[in-house]
């Protein structure tokens, strides 16, 4: 099978890349830098390299590839986790998404591709009683420091469901963990909990959903034969609340127990929402309907 990655040269795109390699696909990946480049040479996929914003130059690069699936892993996140860095990044973040995305289902739909495959989000449920399944509402109607993203992701997905020219998939990812992402040891977000300045606000109760990076390929390589057109979860099986899943993080890496601290109602509201109110998925639909096994955690 021929398959065109955007946003290849990423956390999830090089394993991604790795695995249709060994699986035996025809695999072009496309990264918009020359270091981008070299690393999906080095997975043994064909690069191109393409400004996503450049909808004409994507158009011939999806066309010259001629591929079944197209799969967009296109993110604009910065290397340091901080809320600065976070609010800097989130204009771009946004345009790559909804910009850069539309453009790569355009010219997948003009090169005749079988299947669209899109990234969004699990962490982005509205609050509500235990796991959420896909057919919960995103948090849309929450403060604005979390409604952008959650109206982002339902913006991508009813543009990949809602074509009549291309089957799409929608994987709602959890929060990536292994290398390449904040959360390998020695990058930012690992070393912030080491030396114990990532703190357990509240009584913590919020339900982060995780993923590992190869995982979530694994995922998006499920999806190219299996499973219809639709949104699933992918997320792993350990719906831990922050109070005990940052705690056995902490120790895995060596620090510090985290730190406790109160949290009013005033506070931030994307610290609010993510300490006391994010709400953890389940993946049955994906395992069911793709054959999707997480792996557990390794701080667990």
């Amino acid at each position: 099978m021929r398959v065109f990655v955007a946003g290849a040269s990423g956390a999830v795109g090089r394993p991604l890349l790795r695995s249709l390699v060994a699986a035996g696909h025809e695999a072009t990946g496309m990264s918009r830098s020359e270091r981008g480049v070299e690393a999906v040479r080095a997975t043994g996929a064909t690069p191109v390299m393409v400004d996503a914003y450049d909808a004409e130059a994507v158009s011939r690069a999806v066309a010259d590839a001629a591929p079944d699936v197209v799969i967009d892993q296109m993110t604009a996140l910065p290397t340091e986790y901080t809320a600065e860095a976070m609010r800097a990044a989130a204009s771009e973040n946004h345009r790559i998404r909804i910009e850069g995305g539309a453009n790569l289902q355009r010219a997948a739909e003009a090169a005749g591709a079988r299947r669209f495959i899109g990234q969004s989000g699990a962490f982005a449920y509205a609050p509500g009683e235990g796991l959420a399944t896909e057919d919960d509402a995103l948090a849309v109607d929450v403060p604005a420091a979390i409604s952008h993203t959650a109206r982002d992701f339902a913006a991508l997905e009813a543009r990949i469901l809602g074509s009549d020219r291309i089957e799409g998939v929608a994987l709602r990812y959890g929060f990536f963990y292994g290398d390449g992402t904040w959360y390998a040891p020695g990058a930012d977000r690992a070393e912030q909990v080491r030396r114990g300045e990532f703190a357990i606000d509240g009584d913590g109760a919020g339900v982060w959903p995780w993923i590992s990076v190869e995982d979530a390929a694994m995922a998006a390589l499920l999806a190219l034969d299996h499973g219809g057109p639709g949104v699933y979860n992918i997320a792993d099986d350990e719906a831990q609340p922050l109070s005990e899943w940052l705690p056995a993080y902490a120790r895995w890496l060596g620090g510090p127990p985290p730190p406790r601290t109160p949290l009013p109602a005033a506070a931030d509201p994307h610290d609010y929402f993510n300490a006391l109110l994010i709400r953890g998925v389940t993946s049955d639909k994906a395992k069911a309907e793709l054959g999707f096994t997480p792996g557990p955690r390794p701080w667990d």
